[in-house]
């Protein structure tokens, strides 16, 4: 795999996610959907980690980073899966652009990073900016996309929480590895989950649905995530940290033509705004450096 088309990957991975996590649970139940997803995922990854004969650690850091992989994953995806009943698939992409703000403050409280420098600190405003938009527009279409919002975000704490967990444990696993041993930790949890709040086998899957279990399963499960560390591996973080900029839009794009979602006004200056805090979070401190370099040699 080459670098331009593990970014075409991962950017369309990323964009179609959203809206195949809602199609995964039509009919279904979106507990059924997640619980189904993350039973393939988990059986795909460790395939995946058998055939490219990676180690699976048993080290104590390793299981540790397992654990924290698998918390991360129960909490994100059961909170996505829950908030996409609520609002449009494109919304789910936007409000998950602030992830990197968000696990700059985990990281700045919890690993002592200076993480919060002015530039990430305006991002970081302007990004919440951005949301105080979509609340505001959702308190006008009612409680339940609020809730959706709410629910999400909590979803988006739950990643970059276990992102920040990871990093302090520095067990220095493959990343596909971390990803098997995360789906299996957290699969039981599914199941539990399914078990007691749900409990009922569908009596039809419809093929739409099956077919986006499938793809979630292993397109999201492995391939994306194969794709993305293969980035991280060969090209600088800032080229990597662009894709934030890119779902966002292109998620909103794709729920607009494939499920007749519509973009409003609200949600375009909420998206443009979250996009230029992380904008200002990336970039900020380059852009001030390069332009006090230009005044001081003029």
């Amino acid at each position: 795999m080459n670098v331009p088309l593990a970014f075409l990957v991962v950017i369309t991975l990323w964009s179609t996610t959203p809206l195949t996590i809602q199609w995964s649970s039509q009919d279904v139940g979106f507990l059924f959907g997640v619980t189904s997803r993350m039973i393939l995922g988990a059986i795909f990854a460790s395939a995946a980690v058998f055939l490219f004969r990676y180690p699976f650690l048993r080290s104590r850091k390793a299981l540790q980073t397992y654990v924290a992989s698998g918390v991360g994953i129960y909490v994100a995806m059961l909170f996505a899966y829950w908030g996409a009943r609520y609002i449009p698939s494109g919304w789910i992409s936007v409000i998950w652009g602030i992830s990197p703000v968000m696990t700059g403050i985990l990281a700045t409280v919890f690993l002592n990073e200076k993480a919060l420098t002015w530039n990430r600190l305006l991002g970081a405003l302007v990004g919440i900016a951005g949301l105080s938009i979509i609340f505001l527009h959702s308190q006008n279409v009612g409680e339940k996309t609020l809730l959706g919002v709410g629910i999400i975000l909590l979803g988006v704490l739950g990643q970059t929480s276990s992102a920040v967990w990871i990093k302090a444990i520095n067990g220095n696993v493959n990343g596909l590895v971390v990803s098997a041993g995360g789906l299996l930790f957290s699969m039981p949890l599914f199941i539990i989950t399914w078990w007691v709040f749900d409990g009922e086998w569908p009596e039809h899957v419809p093929n739409r649905a099956a077919a986006s279990i499938l793809y979630l399963s292993f397109f999201g499960s492995v391939v994306g995530f194969s794709a993305y560390f293969y980035l991280i591996n060969h090209v600088e973080a800032s080229r990597v940290s662009l894709i934030t900029l890119v779902t966002p839009v292109t998620a909103l794009m794709v729920g607009h033509y494939w499920n007749n979602e519509q973009i409003t006004l609200s949600v375009v200056y909420g998206a443009a705004l979250i996009l230029l805090g992380l904008l200002s979070y990336e970039w900020g401190e380059k852009f001030r450096l390069k332009v006090q370099r230009k005044v001081l040699s003029s």
